[in-house]
């Protein structure tokens, strides 16, 4: 009796030692997260700002977190990022606050033309409103269910044509010229051209096509959607704007990451935007120099056109804050509070 009373003692012990085995193992798996955006192979944003994120949060967390990564809208449409966020079609996706102005409006205040004249110095500014305790944080992202890890607000735009010939504002008028909304929509009205709202994996089909006539766009993503050789003219030195990128992952996703893994993302996503936001203004000399032996004419605008446009652009700011505050939006908070943080 006592013998069969050890045996049964020794397989309760074996099988409590395998379920901590199994109970351990299941503690290490990895926690697995798919992240979704839309910029096509080869562009330079995942290169230098979404690959080297995974690969910092893993080596940050040690490899406890492995990703999935669905590039060119393989998931869905660049418009339907946050709402693939916040259903958990994808845990981590980008999102642009021009694609989904009607959500975001406020995000979008570091689009403002004239603001700043490195990358880096938008990025760093905007990374304080949408950070944890940030004013855009508190007003729109927690209110949408969404948390920023990391962004990239990029150098100014130009003015691209594809067809047409930048000769003075002038030649501008009534030019069918595509932005991605917001705030460089009433940069495009000031210039007396129509704004045509639209994605920009939707810019190469329209400008081959002859749906736009030129875009407000940046030197450095020209090539990454193969547009060189499209574009005839664009602008030098100007500044009509600029376009956020930030990657999001739902309040839901967030909170159900342990302390750790949630630490090492944070990190992650501070470290990469210092590196990728001068990789992307580093880009714009060179990218310029290609375009330009592709066949695009670059124009420096007159003196009396540089301070026509400085004028024009200077108050753009302040009306989309005064649309935003009719809405009940706090426009003219936000806009105050991206001033100071670009001091």
């Amino acid at each position: 009796m006592k013998t069969q009373t050890y045996k049964y003692a020794a397989l309760g012990a074996s099988l409590a030692l395998l379920a901590g085995v199994v109970q351990t193992s299941h503690a290490a798996d990895p926690v697995k997260l798919r992240v979704a955006d839309s910029f096509p192979a080869g562009h330079y944003i995942p290169k230098a700002l979404t690959q080297p994120f995974m690969d910092e949060v893993k080596r940050l967390s040690n490899n406890a977190v492995e990703f999935e990564y669905y590039p060119a809208e393989q998931l869905g449409k660049a418009k339907d990022m946050l709402s693939l966020a916040q259903s958990g079609v994808a845990d981590i996706t980008y999102v642009a606050p021009a694609f989904v102005s009607d959500k975001m409006p406020l995000s979008a205040v570091a689009e403002l033309p004239g603001s700043f004249s490195h990358a880096c110095e938008g990025t760093k500014a905007y990374w304080k409103l949408v950070k944890t305790g940030g004013i855009l944080e508190q007003k729109e992202l927690t209110p949408l269910g969404v948390h920023v890890l990391f962004t990239l607000v990029l150098p100014p735009y130009q003015l691209f044509l594809g067809k047409g010939k930048i000769d003075g504002l002038k030649s501008l008028e009534g030019l069918k010229i595509r932005t991605s909304g917001g705030a460089k929509d009433i940069a495009v009205r000031k210039l007396k051209a129509v704004s045509i709202q639209m994605a920009t994996p939707e810019v190469r089909e329209a400008l081959s096509r002859g749906t736009i006539d030129g875009m407000l766009f940046p030197y450095s993503s020209i090539l990454s959607y193969d547009l060189q050789g499209l574009v005839k003219y664009s602008t030098v030195g100007e500044n009509f704007g600029s376009f956020i990128v930030n990657y999001v992952i739902s309040e839901k996703k967030w909170k159900a990451l342990s302390p750790e893994v949630q630490k090492a993302m944070t990190e992650a996503g501070e470290a990469v935007m210092a590196k990728a936001c001068q990789i992307s203004q580093d880009g714009e000399a060179a990218d310029t120099k290609t375009i330009e032996k592709a066949g695009d004419t670059l124009v420096t605008l007159s003196p009396e056109d540089k301070k026509t446009v400085a004028e024009l652009m200077s108050s753009v700011g302040t009306e989309w804050a005064a649309a935003l505050d009719k809405r009940g939006k706090p426009g003219t908070e936000v806009l105050n509070a991206y001033k100071e943080a670009l001091k």
